[in-house]
């Protein structure tokens, strides 16, 4: 172990990526002995859960940013930080919110899977016997279908796979396409089902899994500084506002230097043992050497995937409209998932006054528009939502955040394509969401393929043979 620990001293590794699964990775092999320097882009860390103060000093979201009780890594990495209690869990229950002004709730019980679920599928008053029926044959196959069955929903939509189990179309737009807006910006035409089914079947197996928790205030605050100050901690450099633009190799085809630009156009290049990218999937295919495209089918397969836009509307008012202390759902217009972080966050309540941050899904269609357009345009299915509060309401304050591209597009028959940390490299691990393990896109997810890329680098210094741990 002593040996290990001093080979390690003397090796270096680039991370390139400052979201989560670099800042992870980064940290993970810092404890373990490796030199170890982290790059950004941009001059703010945290990637798709990245945060910052505008004009007035209110913290702007790139998202949405909540946390599920069956996540287990990102919950680790708190306790080992000491800011596990920085999440403020809230009840366990899911509340939809409809036009004019409708509701319904989806409870669970303390009792072994799958009989939790009962309240959920029986005390629900807003769909018909026959409709709960037929959503009690379609849990069947989410709870006890065994990997295999999951793996060949790929070639299915999850429009495609509700409708062959004869699940009623307004349960699928009612209770799942908000569902499937939340977890990839996108309806249940453009998705796997087997995305779907993996989740759900997560989060329906155990009574706990699908909690919903959120941070006391702004991500920035109170997870990715903790985190990057014990990277300062242990001795890694945090370097930002370095845009990566080359990637030289050597005649093994292995990485011999990166090539960046910093902010004035002026290029450094930089040298290490091992490299880990931990790049939005459209900026990692720009950056892919057409030697690797041309000779591995782990690259051919990274250089199809594409991303998905998202836009987030962050709305303050003269008045709270809401008063529900969570997490909120809506089928009806184009906010999927909203909260009020007047209501739901310590360090955003403002003495009466309501404060959204919603979902805007799917974003094609809005990722173009003008700011004024998108808040009138979602303001109208707010008022309907909220008829008897909103229409009083005056706005405050507006903000708009758009990413072209971010979480990676999880289309029917793309899953194949998702790689394992390890790439054919000798001296590259890759992390993100679209990396095996399985919870995809997420926050958990992040940590995960971090952890497991560094685990990449540090079982070959050990000398043994890497498997995939998802």
């Amino acid at each position: 172990m002593i040996e290990i620990e001093n080979k390690n001293q003397k090796k270096k590794v680039i991370v390139v990526g400052g979201g989560f699964a670099g800042l992870t990775a980064a940290r993970k092999l810092l404890k373990e002995g490796y030199q170890v320097e982290l790059i950004e882009k941009r001059p703010i860390l945290g990637g798709k859960w990245s945060a910052w103060k505008d004009e007035a000093g209110d913290w702007i979201e790139t998202g949405l940013h909540v946390f599920f009780g069956a996540y287990d890594e990102i919950f680790d990495l708190m306790k080992e930080l000491n800011i596990y209690d920085r999440i403020d869990w809230k009840e366990h229950v899911l509340t939809y919110t409809l036009d004019k002004g409708e509701r319904f709730e989806f409870r669970t019980i303390n009792l072994p899977s799958p009989f939790h679920l009962l309240p959920a599928v029986f005390q629900n008053h807003y769909f018909s016997l026959m409709e709960k029926l037929s959503l009690g044959k379609a849990l069947f196959p989410i709870i006890f279908g065994s990997k295999k069955y999951y793996d060949e929903q790929d070639k299915k939509t999850y429009q495609d796979w509700h409708r062959n189990l004869g699940i009623s179309d307004k349960m699928l737009k009612k209770m799942f396409l908000p569902m499937t807006l939340a977890l990839k910006f996108l309806p249940p035409e453009h998705i796997s089902a087997k995305i779907v089914l993996d989740v759900s079947g997560t989060f329906l197996r155990q009574n706990t899994a699908s909690k919903i928790g959120l941070l006391k205030g702004s991500p920035d605050t109170h997870l990715t500084a903790p985190i990057c100050e014990d990277i300062y901690k242990k001795g890694g450099i945090i370097t930002s506002e370095l845009k990566l633009s080359k990637v030289e190799l050597k005649s093994d085809k292995s990485i011999d230097h990166l090539v960046f630009e910093d902010k004035n156009g002026q290029t450094i290049q930089k040298q290490a043992d091992n490299y880990i990218f931990a790049l939005p999937i459209h900026n990692l295919r720009k950056l892919l050497p057409k030697q690797w495209i041309d000779e591995h089918d782990y690259f051919k397969g990274l250089n199809q995937i594409e991303s998905v836009p998202v836009v987030t509307l962050h709305l303050w008012l003269d008045r709270q409209i809401s008063q529900i202390d969570n997490i909120l759902f809506s089928p009806d217009g184009y906010i999927p998932v909203y909260a009020d972080m007047s209501n739901t966050t310590d360090d955003y309540k403002r003495n009466g006054k309501s404060r959204f941050q919603f979902v805007v899904a799917p974003a094609f269609d809005f990722i173009n528009m003008t700011d004024d357009q998108i808040v009138n345009k979602i303001w109208e299915g707010i008022k309907g939502i909220y008829p008897d509060t909103a229409p009083q309401a005056k706005i405050e304050k507006a903000k708009v955040v758009r990413i072209p591209r971010s979480v990676y597009w999880p289309a029917k028959g793309t899953d194949k394509l998702r790689v394992s940390q390890k790439s054919p490299i000798r001296n590259l691990a890759i992390a993100g969401g679209y990396t095996k393990q399985r919870f995809y896109d997420s926050m958990e997810g992040a940590v995960r393929s971090g952890n497991r890329a560094a685990d990449v680098i540090i079982t070959q210094d050990q000398g043994l043979n890497w498997k995939d741990k998802d």
